[in-house]
Parts: structure tokens; C-alpha cells; sequence
């Protein structure tokens, strides 16, 4: 798979800029955008994603400096009140690349990630040459003639590269571009977007194609803004990868890789019997991807088994960024309506929004005791049936147990009936001790006492899986260790887990 071109950083900084300087609120569809003291209608964000779309002929005017850095970072306070998110690095040019890195942000200097090839005579430049300076895979298919075309035009590579030419360069070769893909198949539909299987011709790889419809008087939908912006900056082998942008008049095509099925399709194939083996083998790689957004102080805010994506090896991955958000310091309130209802903490589902990465954290031992048991753990209806069932099973809450609930009004209002506390070993009993354990750790009702993901990864349960899966680098899958390996699920309805990957139906349900 090839990685996010930079040629198309233009467009995902847009993207990232267009949440930068509105107020943090913006991210959420429930909370207005904020533009000097007024709201800003949706058609404004189509303005200026239309406006980053032109020609390579002259670079966008520089950011205000109150916004710095290239990745999403902490909202910190501004004049003692409000609250900006801010970047991590120091100077930025009007592109979104680093000026420490470059020097300046002018279109004369060197790219931050320019190799600087010598010609030594009539030296032919090769395919090598041109992926190393303009920072692409090797598996890149450079167009017909292109080679030919630089060779002609005799480009000084032992001089720095532009910040315009690399970008002219690489539009040549065919990033954000629509017929760089071909639609094969047509996987779902959803509100906003309509999602193709699809392949590269600039790799040949399948890829899924995320066709956001981008209507004159709504513009781009904010939850798709939210989604570049995020995964912009997150690289990691336990989070989809977004490859490309691609932006016409008419929609906003985001490029990801294709991955086989989500958890719930997969759980669906295996009969709703799984592995131990495999349960603990997902429920580590969701805890890796989820420790490394909460350590960038992200929060996912919709975890479920269907914005889980697994390939053809058991590789899991994080998708649908839609509802994350950048989690602000000092706490800030966020909307309540977030996360599917049969993964939401019984905090949220009382109305609170004031929460951190704890809220993450909740979802994921839903998931883990679905994986466990073939079933949900919580399937309410509705909010009070939910939290009835919450309630049922690890009790109704006290003041001992839930310090300051009988102060809560939605709680008072309802008047639960009183549940003791049911042993979770009898609801889930191919868990062992330590699995157990760990299930307790996530399902607490005070959010601040919920487990955090890399406290979670180190717990006695994933023991077996040996020390080296925590040494891994953020890039590398855990199954490169041959420790680490996939047993067939009893209930698997193939006959190899490979053959997963060719069956029909096949949910890209996190894509919406």
C-alpha cells in the first residue's frame, strides 16, 4: 500500500486549516461553527475547500500565526478564556509543511523530505531517483513517458526541489486525480457517502473509495473534515491508512485501504464463536491503535465492532474518525450524543459531557465481551433501557460505588429499580481469571477509574502473547512476531481464514 502523498497535503491541510481557525466546537454536528462570533454557514467550508483546489501557479497566502505546526495537538488556552487548537511544531508555511524543516515558506527552498540526487554526466534519472525525491514507495507507478519528459527537461537534482514543483510533480504522476481509480464495486450507501471497492493504478492495490457528495448550500459535511484532519496525523499499524484526496465540484473522495471485512461481519462468518486466541489477538491490536491516538490526546468516540476493519491476515484496524475529536486541556464539554447507543458509557447516556479517552474505553470491553461470548453486552433500545440493562448486570449504582449519583438528575428522574451485582464470569464463561480481570477493569462506573489502553495492554491476560509485541514499533504489525499467530475460529463457516477475503457482502460499514 502507498502511503498519503504529500502531493495532496494541500487538500488535507485545507481541511485541517478549515477546523483550525473556527472555534473547536465546529467538529461536532451538534455544535455550531463559530467564525468571529457568528456562525459560518456550511457553504463557506465548500469556499475554501474550492479554494485550495486551483493551480500549483501561486501558493495559498500563510496561515495567521496563531496557528502553528503540522499535527493536531493540544487546545490550549488563549487569553485565559478561549480555547484554539493548536500544532505541535514551531513555524508553518502556507502548505501545512514545517518552515524550521525548510528554512522558509517561500517556493524557492528546499522540501522538508527532498533527497538531493547528484547527476554525474549524462546520468539517466531513474524511477529510484524520482520516488526518493519526491518521497514515494517503490511500488509507484511512474506514467508512460514521465521519465522520459524529466529527462528532457533536464531538472537540476542537485538543487533543492520546490514546494510548487513537488506538488506539480506529483499531480503529474496522478495523486488526487479521479481517474488515477477505477470503481470496481459499489459496497454501501449511507447520509453522506457512497463507498466503492476500487483499484490504484498508481499501485495497482485495492483501495476503498469514500465518494462524499458535497452539496452548494450544505458544503463538505463536517464529520468528513473531521476525518482528514485526523487521519492526517495518524500513522500507525492499528489505524486504516487514508491515501489520497481527491476534490472535484461535485465530491470529496477520500482514498483508504481496502481491508476485507469489519469485526462484526468477521464474527458474523465465524458463527459468533471465535478464538480465545483470536479475541485476545484483536482486543491487543484495538488497545495498540487506541493508546496511540489517546497518547495524542485523540478520542475516538464511536468504537464498535463495525468501524473495526480486519484484512486477510488479522490485522485490525481502526476506522470511521467521523466523531473523534481532539480532547482539549483543561477539560472542555462536548456533545453527549456520540457513540452508537450499545457502547456508551452510562455517564454519557446520563447527559454528561464533560469526558476524556475514558470514554473509549468503555466501548472497548463491550466489544471485548462480545468477541467472548457470540453476543452483545449491552442491546438497548433506548437510553433507559440501556442503562436497565447496564444496571441489571453490574448493579444499580449507590454512592459507594458511583460517587455523586444520586445527584444526578436523570438518574433521580428515572427511579431504577435495585440490582445487585451479577458475577461477569457467569455471562462470559470462556474467559479465564485474568480475562475476567481485565473485563472488570474496563466496565467501571466512575469514568476516571476505567483502565486506560496502555495500562490495559500490559495486563496478565495478554501475557502469552510474549514481551516483544509491546517493543514493536507504531508502524509494524504485531504479526511480524511469530509468536503472534491466528488460530482457526471454531465456528468458521470456510475453510481457511483466507478465504474470508473473497466472499460477497462484505460491510465497509465504518466508511459511513
Amino acid at each position: 500500500m502507498f502511503s498519503v502523498s504529500r502531493s495532496i497535503d494541500w487538500m488535507i491541510y485545507s481541511c485541517v486549516q478549515a477546523t483550525s481557525f473556527l472555534t473547536e466546537p465546529f467538529l461536532c454536528p451538534a455544535e455550531p461553527i463559530v467564525r468571529n462570533g457568528r456562525p459560518a454557514s456550511a457553504h463557506s467550508v465548500h469556499s475554501f475547500l474550492h479554494q485550495y483546489s486551483g493551480s500549483f501557479k501561486k501558493p495559498p497566502m500563510r496561515r495567521p500565526q496563531s496557528v502553528i505546526g503540522g499535527g493536531l495537538g493540544l487546545v490550549m488556552p488563549r487569553n485565559g478564556s478561549r480555547l484554539d487548537i493548536v500544532h505541535e511544531n514551531i513555524n508553518m508555511g502556507s502548505d501545512g509543511e514545517s518552515d524550521q524543516a525548510s528554512g522558509t515558506s517561500s517556493d524557492e527552498v528546499q522540501s522538508p523530505t527532498g533527497v538531493c540526487l547528484r547527476n554525474k554526466g549524462n546520468r539517466r534519472i531513474s524511477a529510484e531517483d524520482l520516488n526518493k525525491r519526491l518521497s514515494l514507495p517503490a511500488d509507484i507507478r511512474i506514467p508512460d513517458g514521465y521519465l522520459q519528459k524529466l529527462q528532457l527537461s533536464s531538472p537540476p537534482f542537485d538543487q533543492p526541489l520546490s514546494r510548487r514543483s513537488r506538488r506539480a510533480s506529483l499531480s503529474e504522476i496522478g495523486f488526487g486525480k479521479l481517474e488515477t481509480y477505477i470503481k470496481l464495486d459499489k459496497l454501501g450507501e449511507g447520509t453522506y457517502a457512497t463507498v466503492f471497492k476500487g483499484r490504484s493504478k498508481l499501485t495497482d492495490n485495492l483501495v476503498a473509495l469514500k465518494e462524499i457528495r458535497l452539496e452548494h448550500e450544505e458544503g463538505a459535511p463536517c464529520t468528513a473534515i473531521r476525518e482528514v484532519s485526523l487521519l492526517k496525523d495518524l500513522k500507525h499499524a492499528n489505524i486504516v491508512t487514508l491515501h489520497d484526496i481527491v476534490h472535484t465540484d461535485k465530491s470529496l473522495t477520500l482514498v483508504f485501504e481496502y481491508l476485507d471485512k469489519d469485526l462484526k461481519q468477521y464474527m458474523d462468518d465465524c458463527g459468533n464463536i471465535l478464538s480465545m486466541q483470536n479475541v485476545k489477538i484483536f482486543l491487543f491490536q484495538i488497545l495498540r491503535g487506541l493508546a496511540y491516538c489517546h497518547r495524542r490526546k485523540v478520542l475516538h468516540r464511536d468504537l464498535k465492532p463495525q468501524n473495526l476493519l480486519i484484512n486477510d491476515r488479522g490485522e485490525l484496524k481502526l476506522a470511521d474518525f467521523g466523531l473523534a475529536r481532539a480532547k482539549s486541556v483543561p477539560t472542555k464539554t462536548y456533545s453527549n450524543e456520540v457513540v452508537t447507543l450499545w457502547y456508551r458509557p452510562p455517564d454519557v447516556l446520563l447527559g454528561s459531557s464533560e469526558y476524556s479517552t475514558q470514554i473509549d474505553m468503555w466501548g472497548v470491553g463491550c466489544i471485548f465481551y462480545e468477541m467472548a461470548a457470540g453476543r452483545p453486552l449491552f442491546p438497548g433500545s433506548t437510553v433507559e433501557d440501556e442503562l436497565h440493562l447496564i444496571f441489571r448486570l453490574l448493579g444499580t449504582p449507590t454512592e459507594d460505588s458511583w460517587p455523586g449519583i444520586s445527584s444526578i438528575d436523570e438518574f433521580r428522574s428515572h427511579k431504577f429499580s435495585k440490582y445487585k451485582q451479577q458475577p461477569l464470569i457467569n455471562h462470559a464463561p470462556r474467559l479465564d481469571n485474568d480475562g475476567i480481570e481485565l473485563l472488570t477493569s474496563f466496565l467501571k462506573y466512575e469514568s476516571k477509574k476505567r483502565i486506560a489502553a496502555d495500562e490495559a495492554m500490559r495486563q496478565p491476560y495478554f501475557r502469552t502473547l510474549g514481551p516483544r509485541v509491546h517493543t514493536l514499533p507504531e508502524n509494524m504489525s504485531i504479526f511480524t512476531l511469530k509468536e503472534v499467530q491466528l488460530q482457526r475460529d471454531p465456528g468458521y463457516r470456510s475453510s481457511s481464514h483466507a478465504e474470508s477475503g473473497n466472499g460477497k457482502n462484505r460491510r465497509q460499514s465504518m466508511l459511513f
